[in-house]
């Protein structure tokens, strides 16, 4: 699909939308190199976007010229591509520091920016607005993916808030629904003149729902792309049998990511084993504080592989 990105990179935003994975060396510095390999195995997949850095970027772990240097070797494989969008992340608590990040982002050749409102110290639902908005405006006309993760932040907003954000500022494009469940808020969403689509993430543990209610895309991590991708396809078919059979896919796929995620560094520790095991880069090595994998919990991962290698080559 190619569309005018200049006008609605939204549009690219569509289906799986992979958050990138840092690789670090043994020693915990970044592999810069692994990272460039990262974004080449995404972009070989078909997607038609990804974001970075998120939370399964461990971007908490990473320092400002780290998050830089990492930046821009993503938007150097996408700035010059109109099928590909490049979604770059912002996470700032601070208004003045997020808005001039996500104007250098977009400087810089960014296609979308993706906005964690922030949580620290608990602000006021004015507060978040405000900061939400100083956003939006410091990148208009540019679409912003606002993302919404409670379990993960404590931030709370309803789709009437959101729905006033994006009537004042258009380039509110989409919403990325973590709440547990998303379905509900994706609906209210989508049910609002003008509709205020979603996508959803925490890994599409409730993938199938989130489609049945108007989600327009998933944001998983990017270990499992292929998977990803062959779910959505099959969910989003107009053939009642390939709707099946993507449930059924996606039951195959259920007991590992909702194992994996009942907490964020378990499944960053999960994701990374499985792209060393597939051959995407050399080392697992999550930066502290993380989880470690236990002996289980690698024969888990060593059953998941062996259990969709119709679907996952290796990639060394």
């Amino acid at each position: 699909m190619t569309v005018d990105i200049q006008t609605d990179a939204s549009l690219l935003v569509r289906g799986v939308s992979p958050v990138l994975a840092v690789p670090f060396t043994e020693s915990g510095e970044v592999d810069y190199g692994g990272f460039d390999r990262v974004v080449r195995y995404v972009l070989s997949t078909g997607v038609t976007s990804m974001m970075f850095p998120g939370f399964a970027s461990e971007f908490h772990k990473l320092s400002e010229d780290e998050r830089w240097h990492l930046t821009e070797i993503l938007l150097s494989q996408t700035r010059n591509r109109p099928d590909v969008a490049a979604v770059i992340a912002v996470q700032d608590h601070a208004t003045r520091l997020a808005a001039h990040r996500a104007r250098a982002a977009v400087d810089a050749g960014a296609d979308l920016i993706n906005l964690l409102p922030p949580h620290f110290l608990s602000p006021s639902r004015r507060a978040l607005v405000q900061h939400i908005e100083a956003v939006l405006e410091s990148v208009a006309p540019v679409p912003v993916v606002l993302q919404y993760a409670p379990a993960e932040t404590g931030t709370v907003l309803d789709a009437d808030v959101l729905g006033q954000i994006q009537a004042k500022h258009p380039n509110l494009r989409l919403v990325k629904v973590e709440s547990s469940p998303p379905g509900p808020l994706i609906a209210e969403l989508a049910a609002r003149t003008p509709p205020l689509l979603a996508v959803e993430g925490y890994a599409g543990v409730q993938l199938p729902d989130a489609v049945r209610r108007g989600a327009v895309g998933t944001q998983p991590g990017c270990s499992v792309t292929e998977v990803y991708v062959e779910i959505w396809r099959r969910l989003t078919s107009p053939d009642p049998v390939q709707v099946e059979s993507g449930f059924d896919l996606h039951r195959r796929l259920l007991p590992y990511i909702s194992y994996w995620m009942l907490d964020t560094e378990r499944i960053i520790a999960a994701e990374k084993l499985i792209s060393v095991r597939r051959g995407l880069f050399v080392s697992a090595y999550c930066r502290e504080p993380a989880h470690r994998l236990d002996a289980e919990e690698i024969r888990m991962i060593e059953r998941f592989l062996a259990d969709f290698t119709d679907l996952l080559p290796h990639l060394g």
